[in-house]
């Protein structure tokens, strides 16, 4: 049996040692770069956040682009093109007035979707006023259900 010396320095090669950081998520690298934009609270060029993002959000210098674009896309960051410069901000004024804005929207769907629920059950209340269970209305049903199987009529008749 043959046992080989290998030094310690070469098994801890990255080569031979599996990495246990996994990356950054898409959404993790929005909202720590939204975390840059509200803790700073200034407006910035492309560049200054390619330089900035890494150091202080770990976020991969080559996504910063990306992020930033999907984050102007849905509209959390703002943008304006300013002579051949384009700037980016976001403030954290605007992520709560826009906050707000959806939760009044979401009150106001609500509000809108009881009133049609009402109107519906009063309705459904008047359609039944001359439809009470009685005798004769369960013998038809039930002749009714005799004569069909699986929805179509015995007779051939859909």
């Amino acid at each position: 049996m043959c046992l080989l010396r290998v030094p310690v320095s070469v098994l801890s090669c990255p080569l031979f040692t599996m990495s246990k950081k996994r990356g950054v998520s898409a959404e993790e690298k929005r909202a720590r770069m939204l975390d840059l934009f509200y803790q700073k609270k200034d407006f910035f060029l492309l560049k200054e956040l390619e330089r900035m993002a890494p150091k202080e959000k770990g976020i991969v210098a080559q996504s910063v682009k990306d992020v930033l674009q999907a984050l102007v896309d849905d509209g959390m960051v703002d943008t304006d093109k300013i002579g051949t410069s384009v700037y980016f901000w976001a403030f954290p004024s605007k992520a709560a007035a826009s906050r707000k804005r959806r939760m009044e929207d979401a009150e106001g769907a609500e509000m809108a979707a009881q009133k049609r629920l009402r109107v519906a059950q009063d309705r459904a209340k008047e359609v039944k006023k001359g439809r009470e269970d009685t005798q004769e209305r369960k013998e038809v049903s039930r002749h009714i259900l005799q004569h069909t199987v699986g929805g179509k009529s015995r007779r051939g008749c859909s």
